[in-house]
């Protein structure tokens, strides 16, 4: 069995411009899902795969998530004064008590190879998780904990991955890979954002890695590609070359809420199973489906 998994690392210094004007002044992973942020979704996720450090890579703008995550004692104690205890237990639920939230400046957007590189004075010499909060994942078993689990049982670096359509390959880094065990694949190769008649498979990966510390020596040789940028996907292609690397084909339903249409999807998903508003929110859309 390989060494626990406590770290989970959050690239979160992007600027969203997909989600212009709504991400001027906030972050993209605060857009909300129904009445929750995408962030605290991917840190309830990790919480509930046993991760206790949260590492968040951030930029300029980005003082929202880390408000987000602190205690609001005005707050607190309005809520309290009116009697909303409910309310008041939401927010104080929103980091459970044994987390660790440690902010990180990406002082410039080189890649998501360069943020990962940024926890590297945290992480250390320890396996962890790096978590895209816009790869927003329905699932009944937290695909976090999924993941934990099968690096529990390799102790190697382990990619969520799930298939697209081939003509999508160029939006994703993508592997070759042989089956391995159930729902695992060891990887040949990965390439990053490859033309479809180009691309080795349509297996995607998805923001949601478990990576050996030996990814840190990786992501400081690799050559920066497009715009100065560092990949992360490179840096693993090199980690290949050295270690066994699986890829997971995870269970559950992901959207990918970096796009509009992605976060509109999740937003009606959730909202109909929503345990406030879910019924009727579910009987107005059949009734619009019927106008």
């Amino acid at each position: 069995m390989g060494q626990a998994i406590r770290l989970a690392v959050f690239p979160v210094a992007g600027f969203g411009s997909r989600f212009l004007p709504a991400t001027k002044a906030s972050p993209k992973e605060m857009l909300p899902i129904v009445d929750k942020p995408l962030i605290q979704y991917a840190v309830e996720e990790v919480v509930a795969a046993g991760i206790t450090d949260l590492v968040f890579i951030t930029g300029r703008h980005k003082r929202a998530i880390a408000d987000h995550f602190d205690k609001s004692p005005e707050m607190e104690t309005d809520l309290e004064q009116r009697g909303k205890t409910a309310l008041l237990d939401t927010i104080r639920s929103i980091l459970p008590r044994d987390c660790t939230c440690i902010y990180i400046r990406q002082s410039e957007q080189l890649g998501l190879g360069h943020a990962v590189l940024c926890a590297r004075p945290v992480v250390r010499n320890e396996p962890f998780m790096v978590v895209l909060a816009d790869d927003f994942i329905d699932s009944q078993a937290p695909v976090a904990r999924q993941m934990v689990q099968q690096y529990e049982q390799h102790n190697c670096s382990i990619l969520g991955v799930q298939e697209v359509a081939r003509e999508q390959t160029g939006a994703y880094g993508i592997v070759r890979a042989q089956p391995f065990a159930e729902r695992l694949e060891r990887i040949e190769a990965i390439v990053e954002k490859p033309k479809p008649e180009q691309a080795p498979s349509n297996l995607a990966v998805i923001g949601r890695y478990v990576l050996t510390p030996r990814i840190f020596h990786h992501i400081e040789h690799v050559k920066p590609g497009a715009g100065g940028e560092i990949q992360l996907t490179d840096a693993i292609s090199a980690l290949l070359a050295e270690e066994q690397v699986l890829a997971y084909r995870f269970e559950g339903k992901r959207y990918d809420c970096g796009s509009k249409l992605g976060y509109l999807q999740a937003t009606v998903d959730l909202g109909r199973r929503h345990s406030e508003v879910g019924a009727q929110f579910a009987a107005w859309l059949k009734e619009k489906h019927h106008d």
